[in-house]
């Protein structure tokens, strides 16, 4: 008897379920983003970075690198009053500590070279000395700035795993290069996880993340705001804004 009242009610609850399911997706199958009456501006005046958690350090030797089967293990978010507080706070969130000085590692494929350039210089004025693969460090000197030149993995000793492992880089951009340096590629971001270097692998990535260091560099003390506080904050902006 007990069984059979307990099948009802597992009955009607997966019936109470799929009837709201139903609902929901009725009502917003095939809507627009302006049927929902979202606020233009965020009503609270800050800026918010989510970021995904990935479990990489629990597998030793595993490469870094995002595939479609990834699954990400949590998410943090970090807030500030600048895009590059909150990156960073989301950064330092997720467990990558974010380098204020020391040596940056560049390696960057011909497109992307440009741009790098340009971080290249930012990297400079923050006092990190820059340290690059052959091909980059020619485009750096050509601009002025000094750089000193790495092996790849593959081409001899010492090369720039030798210096992640001597704990002498403190920073690695990195952008693909192709099938030739994907080896390379690899053991630089496998080596860099196993001595918790940030590695990027993107030009934007690197962007944000050299912001990130740049605000923290300018910051006093970490700020740390509350639910409360940051809510107070919308108060007072949406008083402002009525006025």
């Amino acid at each position: 008897m007990l069984k059979e009242k307990l099948q009802i009610l597992f009955i009607c609850l997966l019936l109470t379920l799929f009837h709201t399911y139903y609902v929901f997706a009725q009502r917003d199958l095939g809507a627009r983003p302006t049927d929902f009456n979202l606020p233009k501006v965020l009503p609270v005046p800050k800026i918010f970075v989510k970021s995904p958690v990935f479990p990489f350090k629990k597998f030793a030797g595993v490469d870094p690198i995002l595939g479609p089967e990834m699954h990400s293990t949590g998410e943090v978010m970090g807030v500030g009053e600048t895009f590059g507080e909150a990156y960073g706070k989301a950064m330092e969130g997720a467990g990558i500590e974010l380098p204020l000085s020391g040596t940056a590692f560049l390696s960057v494929n011909d497109a992307d070279k440009g741009q790098a350039v340009v971080l290249a210089r930012r990297l400079n004025k923050l006092g990190f000395a820059l340290v690059a693969t052959y091909g980059t460090t020619q485009r750096l000197k050509e601009i002025g700035l000094e750089a000193k030149s790495i092996f790849k993995v593959n081409e001899g000793r010492p090369n720039i795993a030798d210096l992640i492992k001597q704990c002498e880089i403190s920073l690695i951009i990195n952008t693909p290069l192709g099938k030739t340096s994907h080896y390379d590629e690899q053991a630089i971001r496998q080596t860099a996880l196993q001595f918790n270097v940030p590695c990027v692998t993107t030009m934007t990535g690197a962007e944000a993340l050299i912001e990130a260091i740049a605000t923290k560099k300018s910051q006093a003390k970490v700020i740390v705001r509350s639910l409360q506080e940051i809510h107070q904050a919308r108060k007072i902006f949406a008083a402002e804004e009525g006025n």
